[in-house]
């Protein structure tokens, strides 16, 4: 079989064009590459050989395009909490990306999803078309969610949108971050043009309790600004829903992780938050990790097990 790929170069005639957008491929501003990924979890308790302790299995999987999980692991024992690593194997967004990412945690369930590698926001192609990663994430009544993928990289003149829908019923507990690196400091390449959106939603039992929009765009004011991003190229934000005691669990970080004006902890509605702004990735994510060890136990029981994947 003979595979045939047209790839139209500047000033390519009308119909040279017309032929490679029927093969699936557009290069135009209209160009776009989907990607989907839906997940179910359930607390199986079938198995009643140990007491009748229950199992988290991952009971759906659906994707379409490059967007995969490994098999489940289970390092915390067969009976603790389900790691799933999720793969995006292109390994970064470019300009038509379109990235839905779907898990659902079931009642009794305990899940942590997270990513082998650091995601790449690469720079707009010469027609400025965005890409956009929208996750969905919900959690049944007794189910408990950690939410930690590897930190995002962007690059110079990226544009597009990332959303993170959190929805959570009843006593529902999560535990998550996003860290969020701009430009290449190390090969003098900061970021200097394009436009980045965020937007954080939250709501248990249907009631938003935290809802957020951040656009990050170097041209603007706010970017520079003190009283906005002001000039930082890393920043970072972890959520804890579910503490018994939420301001014990802020003393218990102000004590435990480094002093220092880059960071700062405190709580609405619910909801812990920890933010970061500074310019040192490593330096971020260490402190993310660091106050995710410190508040699992606190929000679980059970004490932090580092992903194998990070150590790799």
């Amino acid at each position: 079989m003979t595979i045939r790929c047209v790839i139209p170069a500047d000033g390519a005639t009308d119909a040279a064009r017309s032929e490679a957008n029927a093969s699936g491929h557009r290069f135009d501003d209209q160009r776009q590459w989907q990607a989907s990924l839906a997940l179910r979890f359930e607390a199986d308790a079938r198995d009643t050989s140990d007491g009748g302790r229950t199992i988290t299995r991952l009971t759906r999987r659906r994707h379409h395009g490059p967007l995969r999980v490994q098999r489940p692991f289970y390092p915390e024992g067969r009976h603790g909490c389900c790691h799933v690593y999720l793969l995006h194997p292109p390994g970064g967004l470019v300009s038509g990306d379109a990235l839905q990412i779907e898990a659902e945690v079931e009642e009794g369930a305990h899940v942590l999803l997270t990513t082998p590698a650091a995601a790449k926001l690469y720079k707009a192609d010469r027609n400025g078309v965005a890409w956009g990663q929208h996750t969905h994430l919900k959690v049944a009544d007794g189910a408990t969610l950690e939410w930690l993928p590897q930190e995002t990289l962007a690059f110079n003149g990226s544009r597009g949108e990332q959303t993170t829908t959190l929805e959570l019923a009843g006593s529902a507990r999560c535990l998550g971050w996003e860290v969020l690196a701009l430009g290449r400091p190390v090969g003098e390449l900061p970021f200097v043009s394009g436009h980045l959106e965020q937007r954080f939603r939250l709501t248990r039992d249907g009631k938003p309790v935290w809802i957020e929009r951040q656009s990050l765009d170097p041209l603007h004011p706010r970017f520079s600004g003190r009283w906005g991003q002001g000039g930082c190229s890393v920043q970072a934000t972890l959520w804890a829903v579910g503490l018994e005691d939420e301001a014990a669990a802020i003393e218990a970080l102000r004590e435990a992780l480094p002093a220092s004006p880059r960071w700062a902890v405190t709580r609405r509605e619910g909801v812990l938050l920890l933010r970061y702004l500074g310019h040192e990735r490593n330096e971020a994510w260490a402190l993310c990790q660091q106050a995710w060890q410190l508040l699992r136990p606190l929000m679980t029981g059970l004490e932090a097990q580092v992903p194998r994947i990070w150590l790799t």
